[in-house]
């Protein structure tokens, strides 16, 4: 598996602590997605976390150790992010990230197909930007969230 076993028992013993959250776990693109709510909050990726957090932080996040910030088609995308481990090795840094994407996820607009009751979408824009990806290798099912990616 292409990420870290011991960083995503970390976020999941995180989220176990946080009361009236429903959390779902999808293995997507070599990585792992902690969806809370229904909606893609908190990501592993290799070593790295990757967050989804109010783009109105972004001057105040992008100043933080262990930030690189998500480009998409050579633009940053605001209010993601990838987090090396010098940024959430000690608690209370950990603690900082896996917040801010909390309390973004409380108002953050989920992206869904009101036919296909409990599915979760992901923006275009935000999936390809999210995980380097080329728009065109992607065939993406809907009602299924499934995605596949051709060689």
């Amino acid at each position: 598996m292409a990420y870290s076993i011991e960083l995503a028992d970390r976020v999941r013993e995180w989220l176990s602590t946080v009361d009236h959250i429903e959390v779902e776990e999808k293995k997507m693109f070599s990585g792992l997605a902690f969806l809370v709510n229904g909606k893609m909050c908190i990501n592993i990726s290799h070593e790295n976390l990757m967050c989804r957090y109010n783009p109105v932080l972004e001057e105040e996040v992008s100043a933080k150790t262990g930030f690189l910030p998500m480009i998409m088609r050579g633009k940053q995308l605001k209010g993601y992010c990838y987090v090396e481990p010098e940024g959430y090795r000690n608690p209370t840094d950990f603690g900082y990230w896996m917040k801010i994407c909390l309390e973004y996820n409380k108002i953050a607009k989920a992206s869904g197909n009101d036919e296909a009751e409990g599915s979760i979408v992901i923006e275009w824009e935000s999936l390809v930007g999210l995980f380097g990806l080329d728009l065109s290798l992607m065939v993406f099912l809907p009602s299924l969230f499934t995605y596949t990616i051709f060689p």
